[in-house]
């Protein structure tokens, strides 16, 4: 399981897209350039609770992010950035008590970094584009990946299939 967390995660950190993928039949664009603002330009643009858990790396509460039992179909984008992250069809419920997916909606849309934090190990999750803290991926998800991207509804906004 570790050596496929180790792949996964270096599949996603060394995908590079060049040019944009865009789905005509819902009308969203992979965001193909890196978004870089400041602290302050942040702000501005974000709730204080978006704000702590995308750019402080904070986590919302188990069990109280509006994703966390929302099944409709359609695309989940970072709040920040607007990148796509995750579509409907890989999301489940883990019981974890925030949203989770076994894949992301193209390998290049996240990142997956080492986290230090709370001395112990584990893998960050990332958007590729703009940086903003997702979340972490976990080993115990379902097939066919057996991961389980675990994300804080706070840095998502979602985008309904029409």
């Amino acid at each position: 399981m570790k050596l496929r967390l180790i792949y996964a995660s270096l599949m996603v950190v060394f995908s590079i897209r060049l040019g944009s993928c865009q789905d005509q039949e819902n009308n969203y664009e992979m965001i193909t350039t890196k978004v870089l603002k400041s602290n302050e330009e942040w702000k501005q643009i974000l709730t204080p609770d978006q704000y702590y858990i995308t750019r402080e790396k904070g986590t919302e509460l188990a069990f109280s992010g509006k994703y966390n039992h929302f099944y409709e179909n359609g695309v989940y984008l970072c709040v920040n950035c607007g990148n796509l992250l995750f579509i409907s069809e890989t999301k489940y419920d883990s019981k974890s008590g925030w949203p989770s997916y076994y894949k992301p909606a193209e390998e290049s849309s996240v990142s997956v970094v080492v986290d230090n934090s709370l001395r112990m190990t584990s893998s960050e999750v990332v958007c590729a584009k703009c940086d903003a803290h997702l979340g972490h991926v976990f080993e115990d998800g379902p097939e066919p990946t057996g991961l389980r991207y675990c994300v804080n509804s706070g840095a998502l906004s979602f985008k309904e299939n029409k």
